[in-house]
C-alpha cells in the first residue's frame, strides 16, 4: 500500500511536526509506503493536493486538524472528478478534529490503524457556492455567533484553548443579532438569528455535539437554527452542546435537507469545518456518498 502524506507542520500548536519522525516510522513499521507533503503556508495543502499524481496512491492521508482536513478535500475535489480519487484518511493531531470523531478516529493512533486496516467507507460531503465557484466541507459550516467567536478566538490563537473562552465572552457582552432568510428544500424561514450551523457531521470544536442525529453519509445534512436569547440565555446554553441537550432550548430549531440557500442582513462570515472563509448570501447542497474516507 502507498500513500501521499499531506501534514499540516503547525497544527495541534506544531504538535504535527514534532510527531512526524514518529507516525512516518509507524508506517513503515506496518509496510506502508509513502511520499511526505509538508505544507509550508496557509491553505498550501491546496496546491499540494491538486498536483498530486493519484493515480499513483492507494490513499491520501490528512495528518492534522479539521482545516487540514478541508483544505485537502478541496485540493482534490477542484481538481479531479469524486470518482477518480482514492480514499482519504485523516491522521487526527490537530486542536479540532471534529470530523474524524464520526470515524471514530480519536488520535494519532487511531488513524494510523484506518490506514493499516485499509476499509474505506463512503460519506457525503457538502458545498457552498461563493461567487458562483463551488467550495467543499464534511463537518460543518456555520455562521452568526459561532464564527464571531471563531474570528475573536484568531487574535488570541497565543493563549490556545482560552482563546475560544475568550472569543465566547467578549461576542457574549458585545451580542448581536442579524436578520436571516433561510429556504430549506423550497420552505422559507426568517427572522432574527444568533446563529446557523449547516452539519454533516456530529461535532464541532472537537467533542461539542453540535447535532447529535447527524450521519455523514445519509444523504442530509441536519441544520440548527438559534434565534434570538438574552445573554444569560445563550451563556446557560453554550455548555449543553458538549452533550448534545442544547437542541432543547425553545430559541433552537432543526431541520434536515438536501439543498439551502441562506441570506442575511447584514452579511455574515462562513466558518465551514473551522476554517473563516466565505460570506453570505450562499447556497449549501449535499452531495450523498462522494468520497471514501478510511475508518
Amino acid at each position: 500500500m502507498k500513500i501521499a502524506l499531506i501534514v499540516n507542520p503547525h497544527a495541534g500548536g506544531k504538535k504535527s511536526k514534532k510527531l512526524l519522525p514518529l507516525i512516518e516510522k509507524k508506517l513503515s513499521f506496518h509496510n506502508i509506503d509513502h511520499d511526505t507533503y509538508i505544507s509550508l503556508y496557509h491553505e498550501h495543502c491546496i496546491k499540494i493536493t491538486a498536483e498530486l499524481k493519484i493515480d499513483q496512491y492507494d490513499a491520501i492521508i490528512a495528518m492534522g486538524g479539521d482545516g487540514t482536513s478541508y483544505h485537502v478535500l478541496n485540493g482534490l475535489l477542484l481538481a479531479f472528478e469524486s470518482e477518480k480519487i482514492p480514499p482519504l484518511g485523516i491522521i487526527p493531531v490537530g486542536s479540532g478534529n471534529s470530523f474524524a470523531m464520526d470515524l471514530n478516529l480519536l488520535n494519532y493512533e487511531d488513524g494510523i490503524r484506518s490506514i493499516v486496516k485499509n476499509s474505506p467507507k463512503w460519506v457525503d460531503v457538502c458545498s457552498f457556492t461563493q461567487d458562483k465557484k463551488k467550495f467543499y466541507f464534511v463537518n460543518l459550516t456555520g455562521l452568526g455567533f459561532v464564527t464571531d467567536v471563531a474570528k475573536t478566538a484568531q487574535k488570541f490563537k497565543f493563549f490556545k484553548d482560552f482563546s475560544y473562552i475568550i472569543g465566547v465572552f467578549y461576542r457574549t457582552i458585545n451580542l448581536s443579532f442579524h436578520s436571516m432568510e433561510l429556504e430549506i428544500d423550497g420552505e422559507i424561514i426568517s427572522g432574527e438569528n444568533c446563529f446557523v450551523e449547516f452539519c454533516n457531521s456530529r461535532y464541532t470544536g472537537g467533542n461539542m455535539l453540535m447535532a447529535p442525529d447527524a450521519k455523514i453519509d445519509d444523504g442530509f445534512m441536519d441544520i440548527i437554527v438559534a434565534g434570538k436569547m438574552s445573554r444569560i440565555s445563550l451563556l446557560a446554553t453554550l455548555p449543553k452542546i458538549f452533550k448534545g441537550t442544547h437542541v432543547k432550548h425553545p430559541a433552537v430549531s432543526c431541520f434536515t435537507a438536501k439543498k439551502a440557500k441562506i441570506k442575511t442582513w447584514p452579511e455574515k462570515t462562513l466558518l465551514p469545518d473551522g476554517e473563516i472563509f466565505g460570506v453570505t448570501p450562499a447556497t449549501i447542497m449535499v452531495h450523498h456518498k462522494m468520497v471514501r474516507y478510511l475508518n
